[in-house]
């Protein structure tokens, strides 16, 4: 018989994400955040490789990093509109957590999984944030995607990338309800 959790679940039925334009400080402390980041990484990790782990960006990491922004940007032929968000995106948090996707060498788990694992971890610290009372945002943005930028701005190794850049702070203003998928639209039922 199922032991229910329905605060847990009503949680999940109206979890929201907050713009994180909209978060300032404070944020949590690195005892607050502490158990967020615990929570992110009891997701499910086929073989237990641990094929992630975590950066806590604070403001002067946030602030290094815009600062790479518009360089790669140059170099990368994109535009202005697109350069001033990123940068934007790193100069005006105040804390964000970057979650790197790890793959570990492994014949018994395909790649495909230790990133969709690396992607649980995401929407678990996502998640955590949000129910511990923390405003939250699960970001990327081309910067993420670059390998020169994640490699000389983040320390990423060959083969790692960036999952998410989870943004975590208080929020500024009531996030506004949007339009939710329709779950019998996107479902389909077999019986056989």
């Amino acid at each position: 018989m199922p032991d229910p959790n329905p605060q847990a679940l009503d949680f999940l039925l109206t979890r929201r994400s907050r713009p994180a334009k909209t978060l300032t400080a404070p944020v949590p402390s690195r005892e607050e955040l502490l158990p967020l980041l615990t929570a992110a990484l009891r997701v499910p990790d086929h073989g237990k490789l641990e094929p992630w782990r975590l950066i806590v960006l604070e403001k002067p990491a946030l602030a290094r990093l815009a600062a790479r922004v518009p360089a790669r940007a140059e170099a990368l032929g994109i535009d202005e509109g697109k350069r001033d968000k990123a940068v934007a995106q790193f100069r005006d948090a105040d804390l964000a957590v970057a979650v790197i996707s790890a793959p570990k060498q492994s014949d018994k788990v395909p790649r495909i999984e230790q990133v969709q694992s690396a992607a649980c971890v995401c929407l678990s610290l996502l998640n955590a944030a949000l129910a511990a009372g923390w405003g939250a945002n699960w970001l990327t943005g081309w910067p993420s995607h670059d390998p020169e930028f994640c490699r000389e701005g983040l320390g990423l190794a060959e083969g790692e990338s960036v999952a998410g850049l989870i943004h975590i702070g208080t929020e500024t203003v009531a996030a506004p309800e949007r339009p939710r998928p329709d779950v019998m639209a996107l479902t389909e039922w077999r019986s056989a």
